[in-house]
C-alpha cells in the first residue's frame, strides 16, 4: 500500500475525529466532543507547541495520525520531540503508515535539531510495540502519574 504523510489540515477534521475517537477508545478513555475540539484547536493553533501529521493511502483516505511537539532536557541542555500519540485505523495496520508517521517526527526533529524523540505506550500495546522496537531503543524509564 501507498502511503503519503502530510501536515493535518483543518480540512481533516473530521477524518481525524473519527480516527481520534478509536484512538481514545484503543485506551479505554472517555473522551468528549469538548475535548476533541480543544485538542484539534491545537493542532491548528500555530502558537501551540502541539502539531500533526496524518497518513493518507493511495485513494487519498486518511488512515493514521501522530501528535508531536518539542520539550526541554534541562539535564543534556537540549531540546527534543515527544510524540504524544499515534494511531492507525485497524483495517490500515500493516500498511507501513505507523512507520512514515514516525519518519516525518523523525523528520522534524532532523530539521529542528532534536536530541531525540521520545514517545510512551500501554504494555499491552503488543502490536505497536512491534513496530516500535524495529524503529527505536525502548528504554528502562518508568513513568508516573500524580493528580495534583
Amino acid at each position: 500500500m501507498t502511503v503519503t504523510v502530510r501536515p493535518i489540515t483543518a480540512a481533516d477534521r473530521p477524518a481525524w475525529e473519527q480516527l481520534f475517537a478509536g484512538y481514545a477508545t484503543f485506551y479505554k478513555v472517555d473522551q468528549t466532543p469538548h475535548m476533541r475540539e480543544t485538542v484539534f484547536g491545537w493542532l491548528m493553533d500555530a502558537d501551540h507547541t502541539s502539531n500533526g501529521f496524518v497518513a493518507e493511502d493511495a485513494s487519498g483516505r486518511i488512515i493514521g495520525f501522530t501528535h508531536y511537539r518539542p520539550f526541554v532536557s534541562q539535564l543534556k541542555a537540549a531540546t527534543n520531540g515527544f510524540l504524544d500519540d499515534l494511531y492507525v485505523d485497524p483495517d490500515a495496520r500493516g500498511s507501513g503508515a505507523a512507520e512514515a508517521l514516525i519518519d516525518a517526527v523523525k523528520g522534524v526533529a532532523r530539521d529542528k535539531g532534536w536530541g531525540v524523540v521520545r514517545w510512551i505506550t500501554a504494555d499491552d500495546n503488543y502490536r505497536g510495540r512491534g513496530v516500535y522496537d524495529k524503529l527505536a531503543t525502548r528504554t528502562m524509564w518508568i513513568t508516573y502519574d500524580l493528580t495534583p
